[in-house]
């Protein structure tokens, strides 16, 4: 073997240049990869993991049915259904379309970005620029850009979501929708925060059919949809349940499953009312994880793609807000015994679709090439933490660790406010028996003889009245930052109670208090009324 002399100079030379790599970049690069933990890729063994855990919560809560996609480094590598679709027992399959909710977002955010390449779109430039007559009840919403609507930074409020209560399916449905927001106050000025509301999208998607020239559905279909092969998507009830799509299911009275009807009208087909499958999620994930490249050439272009997830409007702590995702820390790739500062963990972009009837996920972790797609045909409305926590658990088996157990976070009001509701008639009902017994008895005598103190009884009931009132269209709305007409439609088993308490309170209060008053001016026996 040939020995290598070393000469004095090529000793200075070679110690100069090992210690510059060891004093400039082996310590940047070894400060960088310490803080990460390194990359775990799930194997055959993760993936039973999460079929087990799947079918395990699913009994344990009583889910009718799911379906999950797993996508690795460009490929879908584990694609599962689970239980079924519909009372009929018909299978849930990973190309069962479902109602989205949320998720469907992302896909809006894609048309957009499409426009913006081509430069129809801009996204520092006002709304009214494209819709003129775009306006709100404040004159600030001239401000609001297409940047702003893709942060949920318009300053638009949640509540501004009235259409979630309505069954609309005509095509006009989406611009109506966005023109009836001009009685609308602005809740925040716009760019100057997090203001989660799906009108935000509701626009957008009105603003990809006006610069297109398309109505947003046949613009999805042709642009999104086809050249990404989801064959499976929708942006109608009519086509998704043409297509085998789930039938959705909710939790009423805390107690059973209920195969439920709840609105999906095409007014907020932008922000919540598309349908897909699992395995066309998938697809979708593909497409960003690669960079705007899908099986047919780019739906986006590579910096486009990126822009998507980039963190765009701090949301609260680490979590921010990106264009149809919302981005924080993946806590779930350590032990969920060991800290971890956020610096030192991968990015997760993800967003949940919560419905009345329907639970969506979507997550991806550009770093690693991970995706998750997860679908579920059922929701608890009253305690969504519940499924919610699925999905995180899931995240934490796919990186080796063993899931934790679900703390429901709701509060009481909404955890029970079926029961709220339900009170509420039983007290309407009784307060009804006692009136009608009164007044329809002479002398307003109870069997024991004894008499009514009339217009006490009176002031009680509407007191009833009052509180009843109070807590439908005053306190409860401001406490889930809603409309009545979006609890009742969306919570099935509450609105089924509160119906005939807001007809009672309303319609019967007026006639029962003048005629208590009536019979309490009266004149009866010995002077008593």
């Amino acid at each position: 073997m040939r020995r290598i002399s070393w000469s004095p100079p090529c000793f200075l030379l070679y110690f100069l240049a090992v210690g510059l790599l060891c004093g400039l970049s082996v310590p940047a690069h070894a400060s960088a990869v310490s803080k990460a933990p390194p990359a775990v890729v799930p194997d055959q063994k993760a993936y039973q993991a999460v079929d087990a855990f799947l079918q395990e919560q699913m009994a344990a809560i009583g889910l009718p049915g799911a379906a999950v996609v797993v996508i690795q480094d460009g490929v879908p590598v584990h694609s599962a259904a689970y239980g079924s679709a519909d009372n009929s027992g018909r299978s849930m399959t990973a190309d069962t379309p479902v109602l989205l909710a949320s998720t469907t977002k992302s896909l809006t955010a894609i048309a957009v970005m499409q426009q913006v390449e081509a430069g129809r779109l801009r996204l520092d430039e006002p709304v009214q620029t494209y819709l003129p007559w775009f306006t709100l009840h404040d004159s600030r919403a001239s401000a609001i850009t297409v940047r702003h609507l893709l942060h949920q930074a318009s300053g638009m409020a949640s509540k501004d979501t009235a259409f979630e209560g309505s069954f609309a399916q005509d095509p006009e449905a989406l611009e109506e929708g966005v023109r009836d927001l001009a009685g609308s106050p602005l809740a925040g000025v716009p760019g100057a925060a997090f203001g989660y509301a799906n009108a935000n999208f509701n626009v957008l998607g009105l603003l990809v059919q006006t610069v297109s020239g398309q109505p947003f559905g046949d613009y999805m279909r042709q642009h999104v949809f086809e050249p990404l092969g989801m064959e499976h998507s929708h942006f109608t009830r009519a086509a998704a349940r043409a297509d085998g799509a789930a039938t959705g299911h909710s939790l009423w009275f805390g107690t059973f499953w209920q195969q439920t009807e709840v609105p999906a009208p095409t007014t907020g087909m932008p922000s919540s009312t598309m349908y897909a499958s699992a395995n066309d999620l998938g697809r979708e994930l593909i497409m960003l994880l690669d960079e705007g490249h899908s099986r047919d050439g780019r739906i986006l272009q590579p910096e486009s793609a990126r822009a998507m997830l980039e963190p765009g409007v701090r949301v609260d702590g680490s979590k921010m807000y990106a264009m149809g995702w919302f981005t924080r820390p993946l806590v779930e790739s350590v032990p969920a015994t060991e800290a971890s500062t956020d610096a030192s963990l991968p990015l997760l972009a993800e967003h949940q679709g919560e419905w009345g009837n329907s639970h969506t996920y979507l997550a991806m972790v550009p770093d690693s090439g991970l995706g998750v797609a997860l679908v579920i045909n059922a929701n608890d409305t009253a305690a969504p933490s519940r499924l919610k926590a699925i999905d995180t658990n899931i995240l934490r088996i796919l990186h080796g660790h063993s899931p934790v157990p679900t703390v429901v976070q709701e509060d009481w009001l909404q955890r029970y406010s079926w029961a709220v509701a339900l009170g509420l008639l039983v007290a309407e009902l009784l307060s009804l028996w006692l009136a009608l017994r009164v007044l329809l008895r002479k002398g307003g005598k109870y069997d024991g003889g004894g008499r009514l103190p009339l217009l006490p009884a009176g002031l009680a009931a509407l007191a009833l009245d009052a509180f009843a009132l109070w807590l439908c269209f005053i306190y409860a709305p401001a406490r889930f930052d809603t409309n009545l007409l979006v609890i009742i439609r969306q919570f099935p088993d509450v609105g089924v109670s509160l119906v005939p308490v807001l007809g009672l309170a309303i319609l019967w209060s007026l006639p029962r208090t003048v005629w208590l008053i009536i019979r309490a001016l009266r004149p009866g026996p010995r002077g008593v009324p």
